[in-house]
């Protein structure tokens, strides 16, 4: 599985970028969210969500993880396919679908294009618990911790068979109380507290 992406944009529209990165140029679907923050930026760092079917391979990149997060979420639910959750992301930001969803605000998911009310319905439905439960990395980018260090400490306490979401509330907890722990010692201190 592919994380991310990083390289120079080599063509940027609406819907795609090419991204040229060790002399090759992939092609990355985007939705108008990633595209608007890619801007007129030279070099990309996309999140990415690669898709293998029989007859086609796709990759659809995202400028912020917590989008990538949103938009697999989304194609989890029955009848909602990568072009309908990259319209979604297109016509929502990720923190109002998240709303929406949280809130049963299904009207306002039924307003996007190729979303009907059974569809908006079975996706409030259907996600509801599952929304809140996924990291924001919006939340972890505005910390004035490192994210990296947050991360790696998630993902090694994951490894030793904790549960994310207590792990993730003590981690943000230790970071405020102190910005200065490194990794290790971030992880020494919420294995007592855990």
């Amino acid at each position: 599985m592919y994380e991310y992406i990083k390289g120079t944009v080599a063509e940027l529209t609406p819907t795609y970028v090419v991204v040229e990165t060790g002399g090759v140029g992939y092609f990355v679907n985007i939705s108008l969210q990633t595209y608007g923050q890619l801007g007129s930026l030279k070099e990309a760092h996309l999140w990415l969500h690669h898709i293998v079917r029989e007859d086609a391979e796709q990759w659809f990149g995202f400028f912020e993880r917590e989008e990538r997060e949103v938009f697999r979420l989304l194609v989890s639910v029955s009848g909602v396919g990568p072009n309908t959750a990259r319209m979604v992301l297109s016509s929502l930001t990720s923190a109002e679908v998240r709303s929406a969803i949280q809130h049963d605000d299904a009207r306002k998911l039924q307003s996007i294009k190729g979303i009907g009310s059974k569809t908006a319905q079975r996706l409030v439905v259907d996600l509801k618990d599952k929304i809140g439960k996924t990291i924001s990395s919006n939340t972890l980018q505005s910390s004035p911790a490192l994210p990296v260090q947050l991360e790696e400490a998630l993902s090694a306490l994951a490894m030793l068979g904790f549960s994310k979401a207590p792990a993730e509330k003590t981690l943000q907890l230790l970071l405020r109380e102190n910005a200065a722990y490194t990794t290790e010692g971030l992880i020494k201190a919420a294995l007592k507290r855990l």
